[in-house]
């Protein structure tokens, strides 16, 4: 019989929790008997995160982070580790996206994407992962994008991170698996979600690449980490996209622009200035 990850009494980091994908996922662990811990950079909403879990009995707690800064994430560690202990579940969501052309995005937008896209994955499993060994069981999870596969017009910064992101996750897994490490790993690719981090984007077939719920994206999630399952792809259709990739590439370009892919981020909008700028 397969190995089940548990979910109930787990203890769960979720980075970028209080709001969008992260505060979705973190919000609905709680409710299912995990103990949440809500790593965000927005100070004011993650307090209020974690008041209306505890207020409802549910087990959270909650820790100011900047994913973008490696001191940031040391110190975070230190605190939750010193006040909580150690993590059953890592949920590496936090993520930020620019949506401007390359020769418009300047370095501090590249090198922001990176740190948090990127970076940050690196940075919290490696505060996590031996004590995960030590005690022998845990799951890493990689929230990465449907983007960590094709690329995509106005998103060179956010999908090569995103690339890098898939990447991450598939040199660790095998390497955790080599060493008969006890430590499962799981990626997240999802087109579009609609959270208002893309507000503004469009698909020309929704029928067959729709703007994901949100709640299908959190449940699928979940369903995958209790299953240990490697990998999941939303929607179905993403899945061809590297079989898209064995023909030349004009037609696959062709083809990419056909489903509007390269035309999805015409109208991009995104998150208005006063929210915070990490998300999934």
């Amino acid at each position: 019989m397969k190995q089940l990850t548990a979910i109930s009494d787990a203890r769960v980091l979720v980075t970028g929790a209080a709001s969008g994908i992260g505060w979705l996922l973190s919000e609905r662990l709680a409710r299912l008997g995990a103990e949440v811990i809500l790593w965000d950079i927005n100070q004011t909403t993650l307090k209020e995160s974690q008041e209306k879990l505890t207020r409802e009995g549910l087990k959270a707690h909650a820790y100011h982070c900047d994913l973008s800064d490696k001191v940031s994430i040391i110190e975070a560690g230190k605190r939750t580790r010193q006040e909580v202990g150690g993590v059953d579940i890592v949920i590496n969501n936090a993520g930020i996206v620019a949506g401007k052309e390359f020769l418009d995005l300047s370095d501090e937008d590249i090198e922001k994407t990176f740190s948090i896209n990127t970076l940050a994955l690196f940075r919290v499993t490696k505060v996590w992962l031996e004590s995960m060994e030590e005690q022998g069981h845990g799951h890493i999870v990689t929230i990465a994008s449907a983007g960590g596969i094709t690329g995509t017009a106005k998103l060179v910064d956010y999908c090569s991170s995103k690339f890098a992101a898939v990447g991450f996750d598939e040199s660790l897994r095998v390497e955790l698996k080599r060493r008969n490490s006890p430590v499962k790993t799981t990626v997240i690719c999802p087109y579009y979600i609609d959270t208002g981090m893309f507000e503004g984007v469009k698909t020309r077939f929704p029928r067959l690449l729709p703007i994901l719920r949100p709640n299908d994206v959190v449940e699928k999630t979940i369903n995958a980490i209790r299953k240990n399952k490697p990998r999941v792809i939303m929607p179905w259709l993403v899945y061809t996209s590297w079989m898209a990739k064995l023909m030349p590439v004009s037609i696959h370009d062709a083809l990419m622009s056909y489903l509007g892919i390269n035309k999805s981020m015409d109208e991009f909008k995104g998150r208005s200035k006063e929210a915070v700028n990490e998300r999934s």
